[in-house]
């Protein structure tokens, strides 16, 4: 039977090419995000492509949506928690709470809400593995990133936590850290649309991580053996020794 790939946040950038890695590895693909028209045009693409998926309209952070959600899904051998977000950049002591709990609520919460939902599917596959897809801010913090860097130290923190829950079951659970991504989307998105200040975080930064070099990592993860479990897999491009050292062209 064709194993099933949850794949959340799934209307651009890391998750978007997940999915379509995933599709392109065999896996009946459903790709969640709040954005109706973006995934299911990128499922129309990877029907077209000749990949098998499905676009669910989905905010992880509605738990009651989530839960009817996973009402309808029979099957699930790999959920994808990509679902997430930075917004804003102040201090900690500059911070507009909302922005805190927004990160919260999507990097956290989400994460929560839907692996609880699918976790019996995943058990029942006989083979499942949840993927967590947290960030090196979840193991060093830095100046402006408070409350992004709190909220994926708190995914770390489930990751590491379900593991040891998990340990006799069935189900693997994989954690992937990126460092340095460049998406069309997330950088943009911390800054409230100021595209400037956006291009700024990666100028001069010879060939920064892309979407689909993280979606690469996922899909050879998950694709490992059954037994093999790739607990814990920091990427960043060559550039960045570190968060605070990054090599910067003139």
């Amino acid at each position: 039977m064709q194993p099933v790939a949850v794949v959340t946040g799934a209307s651009s950038g890391i998750g978007a090419a997940t999915a379509a890695r995933l599709a392109g590895a065999g896996y009946r693909v459903i790709l969640a995000a709040r954005r109706a028209g973006r995934v299911e045009e990128l499922a129309s693409q990877l029907t077209d492509d000749g990949g098998d998926a499905e676009a669910v309209v989905l905010d992880v952070t509605d738990r009651p949506a989530v839960q009817r959600f996973a009402s309808t899904v029979d099957r699930c051998d790999v959920l994808v928690n990509n679902a997430g977000g930075a917004f804003g950049g102040e201090t900690v002591a500059a911070g507009d709470p909302a922005d805190w709990q927004a990160m919260y609520d999507v990097n956290v919460m989400g994460t929560l809400h839907v692996t609880q939902a699918l976790l019996p599917r995943l058990i029942a596959s006989g083979a499942g593995t949840i993927v967590v897809m947290s960030s090196t801010a979840g193991f060093i913090t830095y100046e402006g990133g408070g409350g992004y860097c709190a909220a994926k130290h708190a995914e770390h923190a489930i990751a590491g936590t379900l593991r040891l829950e998990l340990y006799d079951q069935p189900v693997r659970v994989i954690e992937i850290a990126p460092g340095m991504v460049r998406t069309e989307e997330f950088a943009v998105n911390r800054y409230r649309g100021d595209a400037e200040q956006a291009a700024a975080v990666y100028a001069g930064v010879p060939e920064p991580l892309t979407a689909d070099d993280v979606a690469d990592t996922v899909a050879w993860a998950v694709t490992r053996p059954p037994h093999v479990n790739v607990d814990l897999l920091v990427l960043r491009p060559r550039a960045q020794a570190a968060q605070h050292k990054v090599h910067r062209q003139q």
